[in-house]
């Protein structure tokens, strides 16, 4: 069976920063506007008040600090609410594409590979800009890539199914070297008026490029173990945007139809599905899950990872075994787990075994269990 390595990473980081104090003001000022329009319903008792949201609340519902965004001026203005982003002509290269080439470039660069030498491009991330003509093909034309390329879609575990497809494809011989990017436009699909979830994400986009063991050539290289894949429905994060909508005769005052979730159901029911995911594809391979030296996992919730963490080695970590990008980043959907593998791997030594996994929307879960060559 043909060794399968991961030989580079790339990242994307956008020029500007939400820090939450700003968010706060914005969001604030959004609700003054919000309560004064409907202060007769309130004062009637047919309409609840919006209430203001606070750094502290942020900070503790979350451990996030700020997040890099591609534009923030509409995000924080308290009457639009949304990112503004120049419409672009079918002939020039769509948002998506230009920071997934921008990761891609920075990854094949890692890698040691000419874009020429890639043979399949996969795009895969929690929305795409279209549906059609796809983000991969368009990614890797503006590349000068060979091959095929496809999108997929599997909301936070989109780059952990990502791996695995570009893993397997390598070890049938369906390609020789993949490029898998996440670009995660995710200011885009959050409903930045929703106190419970406004701060939630962030901006970016990584690449990974996974090859054959006898083609890589990089000096630093990560051979890929095992993959381990898991799906279970579930209605507690959700997003109902889609090309349907305009079909539908929609309250105009009704929620924003992307993103939301219940947030502590989901904390609730993933934790132990994801620590319990870990565990049996560690236990398939051989290992247990004090064996690992590092843990690269889904960047959403401190207290989320904490707990799966402890659930796993039944004590405390720190950022040494489980680094965290999230106080900086936010939660940046499928590209978190890739963050933290691809900032914080360096002082890994030879033989060392590290866990990449994600959990999200779905329910999904994905884990990719590597070895430092």
């Amino acid at each position: 069976m043909t060794s399968v390595v991961i030989s580079g990473t790339g990242l994307f980081r956008p020029q500007h920063i939400i820090t939450n104090a700003e968010l706060v003001a914005s969001y604030n000022a959004y609700v003054a506007l919000q309560n004064e329009r409907h202060a007769e319903a309130i004062a009637a008792g047919t309409r609840e008040p919006l209430v203001p949201s606070s750094v502290e609340f942020i900070e503790k519902a979350s451990g996030i600090k700020q997040r890099h965004v591609l534009e923030k001026d509409g995000v924080l203005d308290p009457t639009r609410m949304f990112p503004r982003f120049q419409e672009r002509a079918d002939d020039q290269l769509s948002l998506m594409a230009e920071i997934a080439v921008d990761a891609g470039r920075q990854a094949l660069a890692a890698a040691g590979k000419r874009a020429d030498e890639v043979d399949m491009v996969l795009c895969s991330a929690a929305n795409m800009q279209r549906a059609y003509p796809a983000m991969a093909v368009e990614i890797q034309h503006a590349l000068g890539a060979g091959g095929f390329g496809f999108d997929m879609n599997v909301a936070c575990s989109s780059a952990t199914f990502g791996i695995e497809q570009a893993v397997n494809a390598v070890k049938t011989g369906t390609a020789r070297c993949v490029l898998m990017v996440n670009p995660e436009i995710t200011s885009a699909h959050l409903e930045w008026r929703d106190r419970d979830c406004h701060f939630i994400f962030g901006d970016v986009c990584t690449a990974v490029v996974v090859e054959a063991a006898d083609t890589a050539t990089a000096a630093a290289q990560w051979e890929v173990l095992g993959t381990k894949l898991a799906t279970k429905f579930s209605n507690n994060i959700r997003n109902n945007f889609g090309f349907m909508n305009s079909c539908e005769d929609s309250d105009p005052e009704a929620r924003d139809k992307k993103f939301r979730q219940e947030g502590r159901k989901v904390f609730k029911e993933v934790v132990p599905m994801a620590a319990a995911h870990i565990e049996a594809h560690l236990g398939t391979l051989g290992f247990t899950p004090q064996q690992v030296r590092r843990y690269w996992l889904h960047q959403a919730n401190l207290g989320m990872n904490q707990l799966v963490l402890k659930k796993l080695v039944d004590r405390e970590v720190g950022d040494d075994i489980a680094p965290l990008i999230l106080h900086e980043y936010a939660n940046t959907a499928s590209a978190g787990s890739v963050i933290a593998f691809h900032e914080h791997r360096g002082d890994l030594a030879a033989g060392d075994l590290g866990v990449i996994c994600s959990f999200g929307a779905g329910y999904s879960i994905g884990s990719v269990v590597v070895r430092r060559r």
